[in-house]
């Protein structure tokens, strides 16, 4: 099983506080383990702080305004940009044809200056995951899968995106029981 460039979608009965509700983006996942952003948990953090604490400044107020996620709970104070291609930056891996993730200043660079990605989510931390941890949860009812949807992450308001991926498998997710149990 590969879910890169999969959605985990957080089921109602998830009760770890950084993942209730949540969606999340997996960028990578092998032998390894598996890393991810979650796309709809904005901080009360405008990019415009961001840029100021990285010695960067925009005249964009579009760009100033601009909201920051909570990407995961690892490595909160590393910064983050899903971005629609091109490549360009100094350091990005594609997750799709439709999304790729940078880490690189060049990035925020580009975006304070006007001439960064056409769409974009920046986030501080990730979530990440220990060999074989994911699918294990999986196995444990926490999360579903579906294939990550563009259009979910960059067009979309932030409080809709739970369900609205859900809704790509068909589920309606306030509808399902909060209480787990085997038969």
């Amino acid at each position: 099983m590969n879910l890169s460039n999969h959605f985990l979608i957080a089921m109602p009965s998830l009760a770890d506080p950084n993942f209730q509700q949540t969606v999340t983006l997996i960028c990578a996942h092998g032998d390894e383990g598996a890393m991810g952003i979650v796309v709809n948990r904005p901080l009360p953090l405008e990019l415009s702080a961001v840029l100021e604490q990285m010695k960067l400044s925009s005249e964009d107020e579009r760009v100033n305004a601009q909201q920051v996620y909570e990407g995961g709970p690892v490595r909160r104070d590393r910064g983050f940009v899903v971005h629609r291609p091109p490549l360009q930056w100094d350091s990005t891996i594609l997750v799709s044809d439709e999304i790729a993730v940078s880490t690189s200043r060049d990035i925020l660079e580009a975006i304070s200056a006007g001439k960064g990605p056409e769409s974009s989510l920046i986030a501080l931390g990730y979530a990440g995951w220990e060999p074989g941890q994911l699918e294990t949860e999986i196995a444990q009812n926490a999360w579903l899968s579906c294939p990550a949807d563009a259009s979910i992450i960059f067009s979309m308001p932030a409080e809709q995106r739970w369900r609205r991926a859900a809704e790509q498998l068909g589920i309606a997710i306030d509808t399902i029981s909060r209480d787990i149990g085997h038969a």
